[in-house]
């Protein structure tokens, strides 16, 4: 779930509680057709090769992008739908791309345009651009549309509509864990200490970190709660502040919201915002004495925050782009809701920086595989409580409202599932778009 213009997703999500990290388990369907599509037959034949070659050579893909090259996550999926078409064959210039459209009917209209130059798989990266997607599906029922980071295709009734999204809260865990590890070499050597650093601690003796969100939606929720959870799987005495920027991706307020949650005491910065802004900050008062490292999202900081920057989460939209166009290629079904994470290597951390604490890369290598095997799971609901009550259910409404006029309008209507199982809260597999939006004890939104 990407960008997001007046439809508040998180308000559409009804979460009841009941008191008393490779990854969850995606729905079969989901997990063996990405694998399928990764790996072509060795007993193919020459005509079917032909037939595919051919198939490479006359299809068109559209591409409709909220941003260009120059935004973090815009330039993600660019990377991951070009290795998509090397693997598959497909020629440069079968592909169209439309840069910087807005989350508006400018999408709608793109998608005409795509489609009537030919172009009958068309996606789209953002989620504001769903809507918009959907409209174009109902018209162009010949064609298939990709709507990334979507939320509604499965409950919306038009087998044209998919959406995907990977399991990135698995690497925003990770992206703790190493965190935490730099906190943990920290207080070992006696540097982060409450004598030495007294703004750095709370009043309960927990070390402050912060965090720079763009919007409170369930996606930077379920990410926020994911990097808290790693970081206080190594140090358990930490306290998060998120502060949210309302902006995808705006250099300056990332900046200028890193800039206070540094003055606030904070000594690890993470971010789902797009810009390096707030490494570039973090790096500069670093500089002028602050104890600070920075986390980031998307693309490696290391340039920006060389002194500073420990790793980024980031996703490798290739995984699934090549899965998708292959299926296409072949006339087979795309999955309606697709979600994979470490399992599929869909997702991971960048280069561990020079600050990182020895050891981590041996310890980032565990973990990864307890998550892949199944031992680690991000959201094992033993490990957090909520209003301080451990939970043992959390019931997740499926449909879709349209909040764009203050009050929900139900579009599509869906079942309400649990997201709790085998006592953990299950994400991305009820649909691929995250719906963690528990807003669990050790962490504050804004605070003054």
């Amino acid at each position: 779930m990407k960008k997001f213009i007046g439809i508040i997703l998180a308000s559409a999500m009804v979460l009841s509680l009941a008191a008393c990290g490779s990854t969850g388990t995606a729905p079969a369907a989901q997990k063996s057709e990405p694998a399928a599509a990764a790996s072509a037959s060795a007993a193919a034949s020459a005509p079917a090769e032909a037939e595919t070659n051919q198939a490479a050579a006359d299809v068109k893909i559209g591409v409709i992008l909220v941003g260009d090259e120059t935004e973090g996550y815009t330039a993600a999926h660019m990377e991951g739908i070009k290795a998509a078409m090397a693997a598959n064959g497909i020629p440069d210039a079968n592909v169209l791309w439309k840069y910087k459209v807005e989350e508006n009917s400018d999408c709608y209209d793109a998608a005409v345009d795509l489609y009537a130059s030919g172009c009958r798989l068309i996606l789209a990266n953002s989620y504001g651009h769903q809507t918009y997607m959907d409209q174009a599906a109902a018209e162009f029922s010949d064609a298939t549309f990709l709507s990334m980071t979507g939320d509604f295709a499965a409950v919306s009734g038009k087998p044209n509509l998919k959406n995907a999204f990977t399991k990135v809260y698995e690497s925003r865990y990770v992206a703790g864990v190493v965190a935490g590890l730099k906190l943990q070499e920290l207080i070992d050597a006696g540097e982060l200490t409450a004598d030495k650093y007294p703004n750095s601690f709370d009043k309960d003796g927990n070390i402050k970190i912060g965090y720079v969100g763009a919007f409170n939606y369930a996606e930077v929720v379920s990410g926020y709660t994911a990097f808290y959870l790693g970081i206080k799987s190594i140090v358990e005495n930490v306290a998060m502040e998120v502060k949210y920027t309302q902006s995808w991706f705006d250099i300056d307020k990332e900046a200028a919201t890193a800039q206070a949650l540094v003055a606030n005491g904070c000594v690890i910065i993470g971010q789902h915002a797009d810009s390096t802004g707030a490494p570039a900050m973090c790096e500069k008062l670093s500089g002028e004495g602050s104890l600070c490292f920075s986390v980031g999202y998307n693309v490696d900081m290391l340039a920006t925050a060389p002194s500073v920057a420990l790793t980024s989460a980031t996703n490798n939209w290739a995984i699934y782009y090549t899965y998708a166009f292959k299926a296409f290629l072949a006339g087979e079904d795309i999955a309606v809701d697709w979600a994979d994470g470490y399992a599929a290597d869909a997702v991971a951390i960048t280069d561990l920086g020079p600050a990182c604490a020895e050891g981590t890369k041996e310890k980032v290598d565990e973990v990864i595989a307890g998550i892949k095997s199944g031992d680690i799971h991000v959201f094992d609901v033993s490990t957090f409580t909520v209003e301080g009550k451990n939970i043992d259910s959390a019931m997740i409404d499926t449909s879709y409202y349209d909040w764009s006029t203050g009050s929900p309008v139900l579009v599509y209507e869906g079942p309400e599932v649990e997201a709790v199982q085998d006592g953990y809260f299950s994400e991305s597999t009820i649909r691929s778009a995250p719906y963690f939006a528990l807003r669990i004890d050790g962490i504050t939104e804004d605070a003054d």
